[in-house]
Parts: C-alpha cells; sequence; structure tokens
C-alpha cells in the first residue's frame, strides 16, 4: 500500500474513528484502525465490536492495499505534524510488518496487524430505510440525552428509545430518554418511511458519537434499522451500532394528567436562580426548595456545613400556596434544553411528578420527579 492524503483530511476522518476505538482493550486489533486505499480513496474503519465507523477520503493512490494500525497513537501522530502538510502511508509487501509514515523531514513506523485479522460486522437486512434532517436528528438526542440512565444494572435505560406511533391523527417520531428521575420526550412528524420502524432503544455511547457527527452535518443523514441493529449515512461516514436488547418501559405512566396547579417563569432568569442559590448545596443532595405563593416563588438551598441561600422571583402563579423541593442539576439540565423565552411547570403536589414545558416548542415535554427538602 501506498498512498498520500493531505493532513487535515486524513486528520478530521481519523478523528472521527478514533474517537469509537476504547483507550483500553483486551483485544489488541480492537486498539487499530483498519486503513484500505484503492480507487483513489482512503478508507478509515474502526469498531469497538458493538459499533463500527466507516470513512472514506480522497487520496492519492500509487499502490493499493490494506493495514491496521494503532489508531490513538496515529491520530496524534498527524495531529502535531504541520498545517498544509502532505501525508504518505504506506507498507512494505503489501503488509510487512510496519505502516511507514512520512510528512517532510518527518517520518515514522508503526506496527501493524494484518487486516485479516480486523473483525467485521455482520451485514444483517435492514428492512426500515428513512431520511431526516441533520438538523431534526440533532433535536431529538440534545434535547433528551441528558436524561439517559448511567446506571448499568437498568441497561434498558442506558439509551434513547426511539419509536414511530400515530396520536391525535398525528403520525410521529418520538425519542425518549429517563433514568428514573426525570424524563425527556420529544417527537417530530414520522418522515417518510418510518412507519414501520420497529421500537428501538439506541445506546448512550453510539449516541454521543452519532451527536458529534452532527455538528459537522447540515444536510440529511439516511437510517436503516433492523431489529438488532441501526445504521446511520452521513455524506461520506457510515456509523452502524447493535440496539439494547431491552424491553424500554411504559413512559407514559410516569407522565401525570391532573397536574392542576400552574407555574410560568421567564426561563432565563429561572435557569440563573437556580444556578446562583445552588452554589452552596451539597454535592450529596443538590436539592433546592421552591415556595410558591400568589405570582411570586422564592428558591432556597439549605446547607449545615456551608450556610444558606435565597433567591426571589416574580412569576405567574395563581393556586394554593406549596413548597416542592427538586435536584438542581436536574432543574438546570433541563433549562438548558429551553429554545423560548418562558416555561409551564405543571404541578400537583410536593410528592408528585411534575411537567416542564417549553412554551415556544410544544414538541418537548419534560417530566420532572420531586425530592424531600
Amino acid at each position: 500500500m501506498r498512498t498520500t492524503i493531505e493532513r487535515s483530511a486524513l486528520l478530521k476522518a481519523l478523528n472521527h474513528v478514533q474517537s469509537v476505538v476504547e483507550r483500553r482493550n483486551t483485544i489488541p486489533i480492537l486498539s487499530n484502525v483498519l486503513l484500505d486505499a484503492e480507487n483513489g480513496v482512503l478508507g478509515l474503519t474502526s469498531t469497538d465490536l458493538e459499533i463500527e465507523m466507516r470513512e472514506r477520503v480522497e487520496a492519492e493512490v500509487a499502490e493499493p492495499g490494506a493495514i491496521t494500525a494503532p489508531a490513538h497513537m496515529l491520530y496524534d501522530i498527524v495531529r502535531k505534524l504541520p498545517d498544509g502538510a502532505q501525508v504518505e502511508l504506506s507498507t512494505e509487501d503489501n503488509g510487512g510488518g510496519r505502516l511507514n509514515l512520512v510528512s517532510g523531514k518527518s517520518s515514522f513506523a508503526l506496527q501493524t496487524l494484518p487486516r485479516e485479522d480486523f473483525p467485521a460486522m455482520a451485514q444483517d437486512e435492514m428492512p426500515v430505510s428513512f431520511a431526516l434532517l441533520g438538523s431534526e436528528l440533532r433535536r431529538l438526542i440534545e434535547k433528551t440525552r441528558f436524561a439517559i440512565s448511567q446506571e448499568e444494572t437498568r441497561y434498558y435505560l442506558n439509551g434513547i428509545y426511539f419509536h414511530a406511533l400515530e396520536e391525535d391523527g398525528d403520525a410521529l417520531l418520538r425519542a425518549v430518554a429517563t433514568d428514573g428521575h426525570r424524563m425527556a420526550r420529544v417527537q417530530m412528524p414520522q418522515p417518510v418511511g418510518s412507519g414501520e420502524m420497529p421500537s428501538i432503544i439506541v445506546p448512550r455511547k453510539t449516541v454521543g458519537e452519532v451527536q458529534k457527527l452532527l455538528e459537522e452535518e447540515t444536510g440529511e443523514v439516511s437510517l436503516q434499522v433492523s431489529d438488532t441493529k441501526i445504521n446511520f449515512a452521513f455524506s461520506n461516514i457510515v456509523l452502524t451500532s447493535k440496539l439494547i436488547d431491552g424491553k424500554f418501559p411504559d413512559y407514559t405512566r410516569v407522565i401525570p394528567t391532573n397536574n392542576d396547579k400552574v407555574l410560568g417563569v421567564d426561563a432565563k432568569s429561572f435557569a440563573q436562580s437556580v444556578d446562583r442559590v445552588s452554589a452552596i448545596s451539597s454535592e450529596k443532595s443538590r436539592a433546592v426548595k421552591l415556595a410558591l405563593e400568589k405570582d411570586q416563588l422564592s428558591l432556597s438551598v439549605s446547607n449545615p456545613d456551608s450556610g444558606s441561600a435565597t433567591d426571589e422571583l416574580s412569576v405567574s402563579y395563581d393556586a394554593d400556596a406549596m413548597d416542592i423541593g427538586f435536584n438542581a442539576r436536574y432543574l438546570m439540565e433541563i433549562a438548558g434544553q429551553l429554545d423560548g423565552e418562558s416555561a409551564t411547570f405543571e404541578l400537583a403536589d410536593s410528592g408528585s411528578p411534575t411537567i416542564v414545558r417549553d412554551d415556544e416548542d410544544t414538541n418537548a415535554l419534560y417530566v420532572l420527579m420531586p425530592m424531600r427538602v
């Protein structure tokens, strides 16, 4: 193999694929990236056996061939080369034992493993295929990802639940995430072809990788789905991932329907107030107390180790006075998802779940469990 490629193009591709590679691996080949050069294209592939990412970039290919090399080391080398440099990658005898990298007066020889040892993810049939704008997929992910559970024992909560449904005559694609303390539900009109999609749980790591790719993708993203895998196809990148094999709980049961106390707040002022008073809350509980009276909200935190704090806001509230406590970080994370200038809290009592709505985004809904204060 002998190929020459511009440093920035190689760096960008390596940045994508090395992100999938785990820092510690008991299987040596999983620390490597597969480099495959032919027909004016350099292909880069990485996998952790759960996710596979493949990217194709234009390159001058003098001799076609393929080899695997340490992903993080290769990325680190290319990252430290000067801007605008040309990078030549070559092996001897279509493999040999080393990958030679030459750029200007710099040269490196990296240990390799044969491409035959590199595991390929089985290509299942993907019966459902549809496309949506990168901005739409990014919105579904960004507004739900924060609520993914970190608790490994309830593995079926370690991802975002995507499913197609019809509600009140509308065909919807919905994304849901919950950790048992808060829930995020965001939806959009069904993209053409997504109506037959099985209900799936996309793992947390896959969600993170897709979100990073979406920061650069402005066009359409093609999705292919089966019962066990999902495939995201970008302009020159394909990410394939296994799905979580589990049943997502019936999230509709935790959405209260009789919350009759309505609190309206300025979203920015509310978030700033929570941030201020939580500065002295304990890391363990991070509890903030909301005391509601007519058109008045008082936020307070009491920490035996560091003192107390209070803050007051003018709000819209015309129900019975009540006190309720929440985890400050959870409140802040939900406030961070609000696009509109105002938000509505629908409350029942101090021990029942609260609904939070973005006044300018009717397709987003959040549920937050209270805590004792």
